[in-house]
């Protein structure tokens, strides 16, 4: 099942039209949705290992522009994702992002780009407490450049042997990542 599944990741990640889906779903997750970019960057840097670097920008790109409509979702329309912020059970997690923004400011958005906490709830609060604009774009650039970055490096030092070993082991990992995720939910419905 999962063997087949990443096949046609890999294929879809060496689709022509990849690049302009991986700057849309950056764009998209820095905002509003809830898939982070890196389930498309990684498959996409192990199909096309040549343009690593290239697409780690693209994705930055993509994530700071996606950033910046969020930043105006909080500065001139909260009141219309606030529901949305609630019906995805975030309340507490943007509280805390507000009291992170209170000490931290800008070092906020910069660590965000590695924090478990959803990005695009940094971002919307960038806007409602009306972070400077220049500060906030260039921690988004740095953190968030510096996550993909990243992923792209490591991605790129496994090279080939990295495809054909996950391919071997796609079916363990896939059912333990599936087992770890009912047991977290599980985990979680209890408490």
């Amino acid at each position: 099942m999962f063997k087949r599944l990443y096949q046609r990741v890999l294929t879809a990640a060496e689709h022509p039209k990849a690049n302009r889906l991986l700057v849309l779903l950056s764009f998209a997750e820095s905002s509003f949705f809830p898939i982070p970019p890196d389930v498309l960057l990684a498959p996409m840097c192990l199909a096309k290992p040549a343009k690593v670097w290239y697409l780690a920008m693209l994705t930055t790109i993509g994530s700071v522009a996606g950033g910046v409509f969020g930043y105006f979702i909080g500065l001139f329309a909260f009141e219309l994702v606030q529901p949305l912020i609630e019906l995805m059970h975030y309340e507490a997690k943007f509280d805390l992002v507000k009291v992170w923004f209170a000490d931290w400011g800008f070092w906020a958005i910069l660590i965000a780009g590695f924090s478990p906490i959803p990005y695009k709830l940094f971002t919307i609060a960038a806007g409602l407490l009306a972070m400077a604009f220049l500060p906030f774009v260039l921690a988004s650039l740095i953190g968030r450049g510096a996550r993909f970055y990243l992923l792209a490096f490591l991605v790129s030092l496994g090279g080939e042997g990295l495809r054909h070993k996950i391919n071997d082991y796609i079916e363990t990992i896939g059912w333990t990542v599936t087992g770890l995720l009912v047991i977290g939910l599980i985990s979680y419905k209890l408490l």
